[in-house]
């Protein structure tokens, strides 16, 4: 069983009479080239807790980590990444933050396919969890099929589709900067 590492990443510095910073997450990941054309996504939701989970629906096939990634926001949001055999293969959100409705969110403009690896290991031990605490923004489009989170501050990136309808956001430092999820069907009314 792997080991429960916690990164604590200061959010926000604020002294009297200075402003509020935002600090990108500190977790860095790798952009593999595709495997082919990008596999399909399954979405559930748990309509007892609102917990959207986007499953990649091809089986992840590699070495390294099998676990998750805790991206933690200051009000209490949680977003999961889900980890298998070194790639990112999955994110759930299992505590929603605020979520803007904006008017338009259209989906960036240059998206290259691509694999997410999460390079975790250290000296032949896997750390099966890991938490990061960051800024978590969620925005989405008015009819809620396109979800955006950001991770941070807002900062030039690029856009890597690891599933037809999951896009990652990565800055040039490789750090994750936020999450796409596109064709979200809609919750299911509860019972």
């Amino acid at each position: 069983m792997g080991a429960l590492f916690r990164i604590a990443v200061p959010l926000r510095a604020c002294e009297i009479g200075f402003p509020e910073l935002e600090y990108a997450v500190s977790f860095a990941v790798q952009i593999e080239p595709a495997q082919g054309t990008p596999p399909e996504v399954e979405y559930r939701w748990d309509p007892d807790t609102d917990i959207l989970t986007a499953a990649i629906r091809a089986t992840a096939v590699g070495e390294g980590l099998s676990g998750s990634v805790e991206l933690m926001g200051r009000d209490g949001a949680w977003l999961n990444l889900d980890v298998s055999a070194g790639r990112v293969h999955g994110v759930e959100v299992a505590i929603w933050p605020e979520v803007k409705k904006v008017a338009a969110l259209p989906i960036p403009g240059t998206v290259e396919d691509g694999r997410v690896a999460v390079p975790l290991r250290r000296k032949g031990q896997d750390i099966g969890s890991i938490s990061i605490d960051t800024a978590l923004v969620a925005m989405t489009d008015p009819a809620e099929q396109t979800i955006h989170f950001r991770l941070g501050p807002v900062r030039p990136v690029r856009t890597v589709r690891i599933a037809r309808d999951l896009l990652f956001e990565v800055d040039p430092q490789g750090r994750i900067a936020g999450v796409w999820l596109l064709n979200v069907p809609p919750l299911p009314e509860s019972q």
